[in-house]
């Protein structure tokens, strides 16, 4: 007989043993069956590691043991849910926003190049007037100016009334769930 078919014969014959201890561990016939599999694969996997003539049943009921308190650790770190978690889950769509940015985009494109570059350098990259007005080569006033045209121009490009909030709509914060006065902004 060769050295791997008399390992697997060994395997076998233990493997009543190691269902009744898994299912002593884990409580379940199953569950028991699984972590058999798992040792076992992990056995023959390893099989070159295992000294012959030393204990067979030993080293089975140890790697049978390490796996089981793996999974435990591993369900440890996972969340249970029966699917009252699941349904709680929400995120709101995409879609809106989305298509804002798109309008934005194409806003922007519009805008005069001078007044594009001040709106982005200070009201995306955040560059204070002064910074925004070292990288133009022009004045801080001049940058102040082209800023406020710009957003000026764009509010009318987007349709967006003066003081008027940003945000989520009550429509939105509703389907989410969410009272209206959570929504930062809208008042």
């Amino acid at each position: 007989m060769s050295a791997d078919r008399d390992f697997g014969v060994q395997l076998t014959t233990e493997v009543p043993r190691l269902r009744a201890f898994g299912a002593s561990l884990s409580g379940s016939a199953s569950a028991a069956d699984d972590l058999v599999q798992e040792t076992l694969a992990k056995a023959w996997k390893h099989r070159g590691s295992f000294a012959h003539g030393t204990n067979l049943r030993a080293w089975l009921f140890t790697i049978l043991r390490n796996t089981f308190r793996s999974q435990r650790r591993k369900l440890g770190r996972e969340i249970g849910d029966d699917g009252r978690f699941a349904e709680r889950l929400s995120a709101p769509a995409r879609q809106h926003g989305h298509l804002d940015m798109v309008a934005m985009r194409a806003a922007l494109r519009r805008l005069p190049r001078d007044q594009r570059e001040a709106v982005i350098l200070v009201g995306v990259v955040g560059c204070s007037y002064e910074e925004a007005a070292a990288i133009c080569a022009t004045a801080e006033g001049t940058v102040k100016s082209r800023v406020n045209r710009a957003r000026r121009r764009l509010a009318s490009m987007l349709d967006i009334a003066p003081g008027s909030a940003h945000g989520p709509t009550p429509a939105d914060l509703a389907i989410l769930g969410r009272p209206i006065g959570d929504s930062p902004g809208r008042r």
